[in-house]
């Protein structure tokens, strides 16, 4: 079977990222969304153009959709398909790491769990499957936030409840804390959202580089951290692996 065209495929998540973000966007943007050069953003951004595809705005040289690919907008991940490609890898992880692992997309009131593997062992669990986490006060919310600039505004347009005292609530300081996650692809959270527990996610790519939710490990604080209460590499790692491995399947047909 032949293989894809790795530029065709980041052409096309150039036009879902113009489509969902719905405001023009700038090169270095682009690039940084989906992982990529400037300089090779750039190149397929003017052969787009060439073709009518995407148009520039006068005055500031940014780019959104062409005329003729406006509908694009109302285009989105298919939830299902995700979730079908990702349920095994995701009960590796929860085998591997020994922790309970969610895999969420962005939501209209925060980021909802659309895959919940329990914790291999017999502590109680309770069924986070269609829950709505706050996306300012957990891992997989705040790793979507940093790629997705309708859910940045809708977080930092509403309510930013304290569910601990270690939680972000200012915008400015919440900035600060995503400063840098979109090269990093990973994130963790500690005591934010619940006093003991931590959480460590990674962002999972449709083909081309568009962010399309996340994946993570959630347990007690003692058992995803070291002393000085940073993540343990080991779990940083299993996660990580895991997302890569998401994103992969996600590339090939069933």
């Amino acid at each position: 079977m032949p293989g894809t065209v790795q530029a065709v495929e980041r052409a096309a998540a150039m036009l879902r990222l113009l489509a969902v973000r719905g405001t023009p966007l700038g090169v270095s943007e682009i690039a940084a969304a989906l992982g990529l050069a400037k300089t090779t953003a750039h190149g397929i951004l003017r052969t787009l153009f060439e073709v009518d595809f995407v148009a520039q705005e006068p005055d500031s040289g940014r780019y959104m959709l062409g005329e003729t690919l406006r509908h694009l907008g109302s285009s989105s991940v298919d939830v299902n398909e995700l979730r079908s490609r990702a349920m095994n890898w995701a009960d590796t992880l929860a085998s591997r790491s020994g922790e309970a692992v969610h895999i969420a997309t962005p939501d209209t009131d925060g980021v909802v769990v659309i895959h919940h593997v329990f914790r291999p062992d017999d502590t109680a669990n309770r069924l986070d499957t269609d829950t709505v986490l706050p996306a300012h006060a957990t891992a997989l919310g705040k790793l979507l936030v940093a790629h997705d600039d309708a859910l940045a505004g809708r977080v930092h347009a509403g309510e930013r409840p304290a569910f601990t005292r270690r939680t972000v609530t200012a915008s400015v300081e919440l900035d600060r804390e995503l400063a840098g996650v979109r090269e990093a692809g990973w994130l963790a959270e500690i005591g934010q959202f619940r006093p003991n527990e931590a959480s460590i996610a990674a962002v999972l790519r449709s083909p081309g580089g568009l962010v399309v939710g996340a994946v993570g490990v959630s347990g007690t604080i003692d058992r995803l951290c070291e002393a000085g209460a940073k993540p343990r590499p080991a779990l940083v790692k299993l996660v990580r692996e895991t997302a890569t491995a998401i994103t992969r399947a996600l590339r090939y047909p069933v």
